[in-house]
């Protein structure tokens, strides 16, 4: 410690302390700041050293391998989504193709319909059905049988290009 330090020391015991006595502490603390220089802490042995370098790297090779491990598992568990998603797309499209909504309209065309499709022209076939047989029985009673029966023809051959159609 320099003598400015140890003039600053005293003065700060000074305060405290007796003149006396502050002088004595401040010399006390001189003395052991001067001991821990001449006898400084021994370093760690050199196994001691070799051992924590050896578990450190043993953690940061486990480290590595569990992050390994975990990054093929993310990559299987994305291809197994990914080969659902299509396969689950391609049995929708499959689905639709079944034999149960095939409506075959001729032997060489096979027409895809699905029951919606199926239920509007069905309703429109059973109305046409109805006005035929109305006109038919003069139900009508408006006397206009042969306007009314070329609508009619009209609206049959708008449906059946329709069902061709799909």
């Amino acid at each position: 410690m320099s003598n400015q330090n140890e003039e600053n020391l005293k003065d700060l015991f000074e305060k405290f302390l007796d003149p006396g006595d502050a002088e004595k502490a401040a010399e006390d603390i001189y003395k052991a700041e001067q001991y821990l220089r001449e006898n400084p802490a021994p370093g760690p042995a050199d196994t001691l050293i070799a051992g924590i370098k050896a578990g450190v790297s043993q953690a940061v090779l486990h480290r590595r391998k569990v992050n390994l491990y975990r990054k093929l598992a993310y990559q299987m568990v994305a291809a197994a989504a990914a080969i659902i998603v299509l396969v689950s797309v391609t049995a929708r499209l499959t689905e639709k193709n079944t034999p149960e909504k095939l409506i075959t309209a001729s032997t060489s065309s096979k027409m895809i319909w699905n029951d919606t499709d199926l239920t509007t022209l069905t309703t429109e076939i059973e109305q046409a059905e109805d006005d035929m047989l109305a006109l038919h029985t003069d139900q009508n009673g408006n006397g206009h049988k042969d306007t009314e029966l070329t609508e009619l023809e009209i609206n049959i051959t708008e449906i059946k290009n329709n069902f061709w159609k799909g």
